[in-house]
C-alpha cells in the first residue's frame, strides 16, 4: 500500500486507521499509483484518492469512493459524477465525497467506542474534572503541571500492571481486543506495556 493520508484517534490507534479508498468500475481496488522523479532515479508510490483521475496514462479512473478502515471495516460506495472530460481534475467531482467518507469513518468508530467495555461513571467524570483542572494549572503554573502528569504517569503505571496481567493470562487476547476496541495485536501491545513484569515472562 502506498503512502496516503489516513485518519486515527487517540484512544484506538492504528488499530482503526481509516481513509478514503477507490473503487474502479469493475469493482477492484487500483494497485498503488508510481510516480517517478524528473530529476533523478526513482519515485514515489501513492494511495491517495486524488490521484485516480485517469489522466496522463499514469492512473486508471476511480469510479467511486469509500471510506476504509484498517480493522476491515469498509463504507458504503459514493460514485463520482465524472462530467466526460479527460481532463477533469479529480478534486472537482470529489472532494465532498472524500469529506463525507471521513465523517463516515468517524461514525465507525464511535460505534467501536460504544461496543467496548464501558468505563464507570464516577471514573469518567473524575477524569473530565482532572483535564479541565490540569489545563488551568498548565497556565497557572507549567511546572507543577507536569509534575502532576508524572505522578499520573506513575500511578497508571502501578495501578494498570495486574489487570494487563490478568487481562493477558486469563481473558486472553482475543476477548481483550473486542473488549478494548483495538486489533488483536494493538491489544497485545497495550497489555504488554502495561504488565510490568511481561519482560520476566
Amino acid at each position: 500500500m502506498g503512502e496516503r493520508e489516513t485518519w486515527t484517534t487517540d484512544e484506538f490507534g492504528d488499530s482503526h486507521e481509516g481513509a478514503v479508498g477507490v473503487l474502479l468500475a469493475d469493482g477492484t481496488v487500483p494497485r498503488p499509483a508510481f510516480f517517478p522523479s524528473l530529476s533523478q532515479g526513482g519515485g514515489h508510490t501513492t494511495s491517495q484518492w486524488d490521484v485516480y483521475d485517469g489522466r496522463h496514462g499514469l492512473t486508471p479512473r476511480a469510479h467511486a469512493l469509500r471510506a476504509v478502515c484498517s480493522c476491515g471495516w469498509t463504507g458504503p460506495e459514493h460514485q463520482v459524477a465524472w462530467n466526460g472530460d479527460d481532463e477533469q481534475r479529480f478534486d472537482e467531482p470529489a472532494d465532498e465525497l472524500a469529506y463525507l467518507c471521513e465523517q463516515e469513518w468517524d461514525e465507525h468508530t464511535t460505534e467501536v467506542e460504544k461496543s467496548a467495555v464501558a468505563m464507570p461513571d464516577d471514573i469518567t467524570d473524575l477524569i473530565r474534572i482532572l483535564e479541565d483542572k490540569l489545563d488551568k494549572l498548565g497556565t497557572e503554573s507549567p511546572l507543577a503541571a507536569i509534575r502532576v502528569v508524572r505522578m499520573l504517569e506513575l500511578t497508571a503505571k502501578r495501578s494498570a500492571s495486574r489487570p494487563a496481567r490478568i487481562a493477558r493470562y486469563d481473558l486472553g487476547i482475543e476477548q481483550s481486543a473486542a473488549g478494548l476496541g483495538l486489533s488483536e495485536d494493538g491489544a497485545r501491545r497495550l497489555l504488554s506495556r502495561f504488565d510490568l513484569f511481561s519482560a520476566y515472562n
